[in-house]
């Protein structure tokens, strides 16, 4: 039993975002501290099977925090030293946003899931784009960028573009969010035409290496449109998937009812199945997310197509030592199938 295995049912007590906040302000407090070169001995895997190339950085894990855990930028450094190849912040946006009225984020325990209708809530891309710049943490950084909630959708282009250039600098790569199901007006974005003046706008402003994120509900067609206009803008990578607003008749919790995203273990296979349908039709790197909890759960995903994998809702679940757990699994698994990287294993089942 590990410390977490104590603190899970005290922080259960809480409200989810009261408990996500109080774990959030521990490892604010940790970061860029002593305290961080204990975790790193305590948590990180360095072995060279598992480092990564992918759009222009180099990853020592293909497992990285989804956006969302770490809306503006707090934290990327803490996160790093609990073992995790890399962070990605935000989503970000133009303007500061409060998000969604309370409550927001609920806990299926049951299922091993959560619902947020969080409403991208963030202090807004001068600040993110100050703290961005002023971290200093040992991982590759990207930044979710996203539509603020009262632009519409043909001034989307140059909202994005100026929450863009205030993050560039201190972002490593930069993720498109244009498939956010808990804010309004995004429904419109996951056009072919909103998509190409969005990318193309953020093209001509410089974004590189950027990826676009995708949600898993789209029907066939619109996905094929997007992965066209990857090919077309010779985007850097795609991002699969978003949470789901769809709600599997397997989901036992009461809370089951409550409308938001969906994330966590009832999307996994859903999420696997869509970065196998993304990575057949493109030649750049996908990351996949969608309810990876284990090691065969991301070498699944890795098999599949995904160059990297994310995750957030089973660190509520699992606690602060699942990306050491993963990281040592995925090398018991690249041994037990004869790869010698993690790289080889990356497509194996396409």
């Amino acid at each position: 039993m590990n410390l977490y295995d104590i603190a899970r049912p005290l922080l259960f007590q809480l409200p989810a975002e009261t408990a996500h906040r109080t774990v959030h302000r521990l490892l604010e407090v940790a970061d860029e501290t002593p305290v961080t070169e204990l975790l790193e001995r305590r948590y990180r895997v360095d072995d060279d099977r598992l480092a990564v190339d992918a759009f222009g950085q180099q990853f020592d894990s293909p497992v990285g925090v989804a956006a969302g855990f770490d809306k503006n930028a707090e934290i990327p450094g803490a996160l790093g030293a609990l073992g995790f190849g890399f962070v990605e912040v935000g989503g970000v946006t133009a303007e500061p946003q409060t998000g969604n009225a309370r409550p927001r984020m609920f806990r299926l325990r049951e299922d091993e899931a959560i619902i947020n209708r969080m409403g991208l809530n963030n202090h807004g891309a001068d600040a993110v784009g100050e703290r961005l710049t002023a971290t200093d943490a040992a991982v590759p950084v990207g930044v979710n960028i996203a539509k603020s909630e009262h632009v519409g959708t043909d001034d989307a282009p140059d909202d994005y573009r100026y929450t863009y250039e205030r993050v560039a600098d201190g972002g490593d790569f930069f993720v498109v969010n244009v498939s956010c199901p808990n804010s309004q007006g995004f429904e419109e974005l996951q056009n072919r035409e909103s998509m190409a003046a969005i990318l193309g706008e953020l093209k001509d402003a410089g974004a590189a290496p950027i990826l676009v994120k995708l949600a898993p509900d789209l029907p066939e067609p619109a996905i094929e449109d997007a992965l066209a206009i990857v090919r077309e803008l010779d985007l850097d990578g795609v991002v699969a998937t978003n949470t789901s607003t769809e709600r599997p008749a397997s989901l036992q919790s009461g809370h089951r009812v409550e409308t938001g995203g969906l994330s966590g273990k009832p999307i996994e296979d859903r999420a696997t199945q869509m970065v196998k349908f993304v990575a057949e039709r493109v030649d750049v790197p996908v990351v996949g997310v969608g309810g990876v909890s284990s090691a065969e759960g991301a070498y699944r995903k890795i098999r599949a197509g995904a160059t990297l994998v994310e995750l957030y809702t089973a660190l509520v679940y699992e606690g602060p030592t699942l990306a050491r757990e993963i990281n040592e699994g995925l090398v018991a698994l690249l041994e037990a199938d004869g790869f010698e990287t993690i790289e080889d294993a990356v497509g194996a089942d396409l």
